[in-house]
């Protein structure tokens, strides 16, 4: 992005600059620092899958990220609705609740940004009013190389590793590899679940640093301009049973 020249036009200046960094990085993208060893899942085996398969329904089901101003120029810019209306895959559910399995996938190439309707539900934290101009900044910027590099990793894949039951037919707790940009992080989900009809849904919410995945938040100027490392995720996840035509 190219700065703007005059003093009288600072302020409108520092808000596409905090645009486009709560999309992940600056204009001209610094590498991502390395993840440390500690914070890196060991790639599991694949899980067998028991009970009956759901199929994600992606139209009507949503995943929304929501990214936060920070430092002491924050307030010129804008927070951010990141989301998915594309989310893939399959829940494998059996009897025994506890035994069941997933695979999820969120094609990053595909992720909206600052949808109008999105913002609106978010309160008066999130205004509707976000130029297309900025927000195409910001998708450049999150598929950059050095944020989510979408054109070497398509996807954001999330594997189950744990179902621990919290309330029997309605809440679980699920231990859930997320990998993305080929590192894989362990992260532990609150689930609440029901099932009727031949019909799955699974929502929650839960903060989750970008510091969890491997990825380096933006700072400029000494912090002035910055992006929160926490962000704060919501799902809802709709799943149609297969039929044995489908399989």
């Amino acid at each position: 992005m190219r700065f703007l020249t005059r003093f009288q036009l600072l302020s409108s200046s520092i808000a596409a600059i905090i645009l486009l960094s709560l999309g992940g990085c600056p204009s001209r993208p610094m590498p991502a620092e390395p993840a440390s060893a500690a914070k890196i899942a060991p790639l599991n085996p694949p899980q067998r899958h028991e009970g009956h398969p759901f199929d994600v329904a992606s139209r009507e089901s949503l995943l929304t990220i929501l990214a936060f101003r920070a430092g002491t120029l924050g307030k010129f810019g804008h927070n951010h609705v990141i989301a998915s209306h594309d989310v893939s895959g399959t829940f494998y559910v059996p009897d025994d609740v506890a035994r069941s399995t997933f695979e999820l996938h969120i094609p990053v190439g595909q992720l909206a940004i600052d949808e109008a309707d999105l913002r609106a539900k978010e309160g008066p934290d999130f205004p509707k009013d976000v130029p297309d101009s900025a927000k195409e900044g910001t998708r450049r910027n999150m598929l950059s190389e050095a944020l989510l590099n979408g054109a070497q990793f398509a996807d954001i894949a999330l594997v189950s590793q744990h179902i621990e039951v919290v309330t029997p037919g309605s809440q679980v707790r699920a231990d859930v590899q997320i990998t993305v940009r080929g590192q894989t992080h362990t992260v532990s989900v609150p689930v609440t679940y029901s099932m009727s009809k031949g019909e799955l849904t699974a929502s929650g919410e839960l903060p989750l640093k970008q510091s969890d995945l491997g990825l380096t938040p933006f700072t400029a100027m000494l912090g002035a301009l910055a992006v929160q490392d926490e962000m704060r995720v919501k799902f809802h996840i709709v799943a149609h049973a297969a039929t044995t035509n489908q399989r």
